[in-house]
């Protein structure tokens, strides 16, 4: 096992004072900054990854997570981004503890893309992905669209994964009504990326419901249709 303290010291050691207040400015979410870019951060996560058992990188990831300092929190959604990550089932509890405070869109979505794994690994998890959809949190809510993005993306779907993407666009529908810019953004971004691989079913929705997205998010949407 790594301790935390011994984790935290090698992300310290990798601060930037001058990018720290650039990014909080940026962020926005009032917790400390380091200033370390992502790619340092996942170069530190990949040692640890290698010198630990799943166990104790779920162990790790959620007393990173507890610090609340942004880049011990990339960190710890990236110990958990891994498609093969057996036993799993703690990491997805973890995952899922996460959502629920969400406030921010960069951290959720370093933690939301470890969920994608997790989700394709075991689809039944869907049903605990379709209880963020009514949570007061707006990020809670972002994450169901943002976790099924891999099931917007497959070129040769199965039906198990064609439901999976269907439930995804019911919840968008029913999101369109939440005028928030994330949401509409959210809605977007999954409809953009469902084009590339579904454009008969992107115009439909983009025909139907969709009728009342916000003007920058159906153009969004519909970018790469021709």
């Amino acid at each position: 096992m790594i301790p935390t303290e011994t984790a935290l010291a090698e992300l310290h050691a990798l601060a930037d004072p001058a990018k720290a207040a650039e990014m909080a400015a940026y962020h926005k979410a009032p917790r400390p900054y380091l200033g370390i870019p992502v790619p340092l951060i996942e170069e530190r996560v990949a040692d640890w990854r290698a010198a630990l058992s799943v166990g104790d990188r779920t162990a790790l990831a959620a007393a990173l997570w507890e610090t609340d300092i942004h880049e011990a929190r990339v960190a710890a959604a990236k110990l958990l981004t891994q498609a093969r990550l057996r036993p799993d089932g703690p990491a997805w509890d973890l995952i899922c503890h996460w959502t629920q405070s969400f406030d921010a869109w960069a951290l959720a979505d370093h933690a939301t893309i470890a969920g994608q794994k997790r989700l394709l690994a075991d689809p039944a998890r869907i049903d605990t992905v379709e209880d963020w959809t009514q949570s007061p949190n707006m990020w809670t809510r972002r994450a169901a669209l943002v976790i099924t993005l891999p099931y917007a993306k497959m070129n040769h779907p199965k039906a198990g994964d064609l439901a999976i993407r269907d439930r995804a666009l019911a919840w968008a529908e029913t999101y369109i009504q939440d005028r928030d810019w994330f949401i509409q953004k959210a809605i977007a971004w999954w409809l953009r990326d469902l084009s590339k691989h579904d454009a008969a079913r992107t115009r439909a929705f983009l025909d139907g419901p969709g009728t009342a997205l916000k003007s920058f998010a159906r153009k969004e949407a519909a970018r790469h249709l021709a």
